[in-house]
């Protein structure tokens, strides 16, 4: 349980460390921002021509009678929208770091320095570290999706579809919502993806305890846009406990807002 409630600390501390630095907190908005802005875009064309999509590519059902074509036309663009919002939050923060991609890594490098005297570098140019984060979070996305998609069927169980499986399905985002936030600091110190997942698991209640509080307020992505450069510094200091770096747990200010971010 101390891990369980160490995790949870990483996230409070690295919301507590932009509010110190608000200068590197407003510079980590802006990608969650953009980010926001085009899946409100996406979002609203889904809805006001989700239905237009489904009877262009359903012409079989022109000749059917009424009202079985309204009625199966209607539940498949219920099912498209409802599948356009899932992908939107399973995607949502893998895109945000990747738009944000040398915004985070600055951030996550300050925290490092603020609390430890050096932050690691990968020593990759940026397009090489963007094609590594690109690829690797497509193979979160995939497993994290086949999962959704799992647990979205066992919801029809009764019972354990309204009680357990959504708590299990919390930890599972949780998880894996830890490793894309955890990948910034860990890819500037070389961790690939599958040493990142098995390190993870090696600490699996502080990994969750960081998380799954982040899973539920993720929810809604206006939130996430505002707690992400927070999430991004706790993943940072999460990450120093799992490799074992040594350094204060905190620091002021003036060790970290030394220049603009960027």
């Amino acid at each position: 349980m101390r891990d369980l409630m160490a995790g949870t600390a990483y996230l409070g501390k690295g919301q507590r460390w932009v509010a110190r630095n608000r200068r590197q907190w407003g510079f980590g908005l802006l990608p969650g921002l953009v980010t926001l802005v085009g899946y409100a875009a996406a979002v609203v064309c889904l809805a006001l021509y989700g239905g237009d999509a489904v009877a262009w590519a359903t012409p079989f059902a022109d000749d059917w009678s009424s009202p079985w074509a309204g009625l199966f036309r209607g539940a498949l663009t219920v099912l498209l929208f409802g599948g356009g919002l899932l992908l939107a939050l399973i995607s949502f923060t893998a895109v945000t770091l990747l738009v944000g991609q040398p915004f985070y890594e600055e951030l996550s490098a300050r925290v490092d320095r603020s609390v430890g005297g050096e932050a690691p570098e990968s020593g990759l140019p940026l397009w090489r570290d963007l094609w590594i984060s690109a690829r690797e979070s497509l193979a979160v996305l995939v497993r994290a999706a086949a999962w959704g998609v799992l647990f979205f069927a066992l919801g029809f169980v009764p019972f354990a579809g309204q009680t357990v499986v959504p708590a299990i399905g919390f930890c599972f985002s949780g998880f894996f919502l830890a490793e894309e936030l955890t990948a910034v600091a860990l890819q500037r110190r070389g961790v690939r993806l599958r040493e990142r997942l098995r390190l993870l698991r090696s600490r699996k209640l502080l990994t969750l305890g960081f998380g799954v509080p982040l899973a539920l307020l993720f929810l809604v992505p206006v939130v996430a846009v505002f707690v992400m450069p927070g999430a991004v510094a706790g993943a940072t200091l999460l990450v120093r406990d799992l490799m074992g770096e040594e350094g204060p747990a905190e620091a002021g200010p003036e060790a970290a807002d030394d220049g603009a971010l960027g």
